[in-house]
């Protein structure tokens, strides 16, 4: 099948699934067999985002930004881009607060459809296939990378090809280095530049460890004794940990890997064989047994959501997942736990695998992490509209207004995180950016990525969750029993 052939192709399956006319599981295999990774699945994550400006804010786009914008856009005024993205802190922001600056200074229209992941998938795939050009910016969640990385423009190919529409100080150098190898960096090219970060860290009720006597846990074993003295004591009002571990979903796999690298295992080794069945596997597997039974009962139908909102309705204590929940935490008029939430790094890793003990590319690290990058299409009619709006997206002073304006992302930019108007917003309250330097250290000391294979999307939306799923129900007489079962299906499925 050549390359034409194949993109077409994957631009059916896609379509036949969101249509309804192809059942997960096939589609889950169709996916690993084109090259798409975990991402493939509209996961239902309800991102916290919520806005928090109002009439009264100063926050406004530089003078100075806005000025290059207007310099640069006058050929291409009454132009109008198109994008499909999924529901991001930084797409919310842009599409409901800050895009009419954008449009007024540039004259340039600018469509954002915010649809569910998969839709996303469905429009990227047509477009590619089709080569119409209907979409002129894609949103790529990083599992996408190796699939779409010739469609779209290496963004040092255009600062380079285009100097005078090259936004002054824009300066590649200070996106996050370990964002962009984690997740915009395939072989030698960009594929678009960071965008958006999801990770988790440590999130817990800084009220109740007070009342308890406990400091932040720094170790996963004090992890686990902290929450079962709270669950002991507390319990069934308040549990001390809460998880995200509906089966056969992908959020249970998140939680997995978490413990899985926490205890020095990996997803596979160096001979890309399955490895989370070896004597570290085990060890995580016990030690989620004993951290499971601090945890509410319902806990084994949660997703992230069902997770999240155990935290901020009082239900349990603490949770290590995704630090966007943090500042919907801190809202007073959404949740009970405003002002008694504390952020800390994830506990440390009892032992942690090299990139050279695994296998396809996987990095073991307790901050799991789900990012996503931003690209102009190679098909788009306006190439150069679509590289001035992206600029200007996803530059320093719109990454500032993201995130203080909106809330909940964490910024992947190095110099955000500095800056006056973020730091002004290090107070208890809706938006609060109280978090986001234990993001800023989770991302550069303590980030884990999956693996990069095709069946990644198979294995870790089905394989892994669904048999994980039935341990947690009871239906193996043991951890090893699953484990070494995890083991031979997936094996199975890699050796195609």
């Amino acid at each position: 099948m050549n390359d034409s052939d194949k993109k077409i192709y994957r631009a059916k399956v896609v379509n036949d699934y969101v249509l309804g006319k192809m059942n997960r599981r096939t589609f889950l295999r169709n996916a690993s067999a084109l090259g798409l990774g975990a991402g493939v699945l509209g996961t239902g994550m309800v991102r916290p985002f919520r806005s928090f400006a109002d009439s009264q804010s100063p926050l406004e786009p530089s003078a100075d930004v806005l000025a290059w914008v207007k310099d640069v856009s006058g050929p291409f005024a009454g132009t109008t881009l198109r994008l499909a993205t999924e529901s991001t802190p930084p797409s919310n922001a842009i599409n409901s607060l800050l895009k009419h600056f954008f449009e007024e200074a540039s004259g340039i229209n600018v469509e954002i459809e915010v649809l569910p992941l998969e839709q996303v998938l469905q429009k990227l795939t047509l477009d590619i296939a089709s080569q119409l050009g209907t979409y002129d910016l894609y949103y790529i969640d990083q599992s996408w990378a190796a699939s779409v990385s010739r469609d779209v423009f290496d963004p040092r190919e255009q600062i380079a090809a285009n100097p005078d529409l090259a936004m002054p100080d824009y300066d590649t150098d200070d996106f996050l280095t370990a964002l962009v190898n984690g997740i915009s960096l395939y072989e030698d090219r960009w594929v678009g530049v960071p965008y958006d970060i999801p990770i988790f860290i440590m999130q817990y009720r800084k009220d109740i460890w007070d009342e308890l006597g406990f400091g932040a846990p720094e170790t996963l074993e004090q992890y686990y004794e902290q929450a079962k003295a709270i669950t002991d004591t507390m319990g069934p009002e308040v549990y001390g940990a809460t998880g995200q571990m509906k089966s056969g979903h992908y959020s249970l796999e998140c939680d997995w890997t978490a413990w899985l690298w926490g205890h020095g295992g990996s997803i596979f080794g160096p001979d890309n064989r399955f490895a989370g069945n070896d004597e570290a596997g085990l060890a995580a597997m016990e030690y989620w047994d004993r951290l499971h039974a601090t945890m509410p009962p319902g806990v084994t139908s949660w997703t992230w959501d069902g997770q999240g909102q155990s935290v901020a309705q009082g239900v349990a204590a603490s949770m290590m997942s995704w630090g966007e929940f943090f500042p919907y935490f801190d809202d007073p008029n959404a949740t009970k736990v405003s002002g008694l939430m504390e952020a800390a790094r994830c506990p440390k890793p009892k032992a942690l695998r090299t990139l050279a003990e695994t296998g396809f590319g996987e990095i073991p690290g307790v901050g799991h992490q789900g990012g996503s990058s931003l690209a102009v299409s190679r098909n788009s009619k306006s190439p150069d509209a679509a590289w001035i709006f992206m600029q200007w997206a996803t530059c320093y002073d719109t990454q500032v207004l993201i995130t203080a304006l909106g809330g909940g992302t964490g910024p992947t930019r190095e110099s955000v995180y500095d800056d006056p108007r973020i730091i002004a917003n290090n107070r208890v309250g809706a938006g609060t950016t109280r978090h986001l330097n234990v993001v800023r250290e989770t991302i550069a000391k303590d980030m884990g990525s999956e693996p990069d294979l095709p069946q990644w999307a198979e294995l870790s939306n089905d394989t892994i969750p669904v048999r994980l799923g039935k341990y947690f129900a009871g239906e193996y007489a043991s951890a090893k029993e699953a484990m070494d079962d995890i083991a031979q299906a997936t094996d199975k499925i890699v050796s195609g």
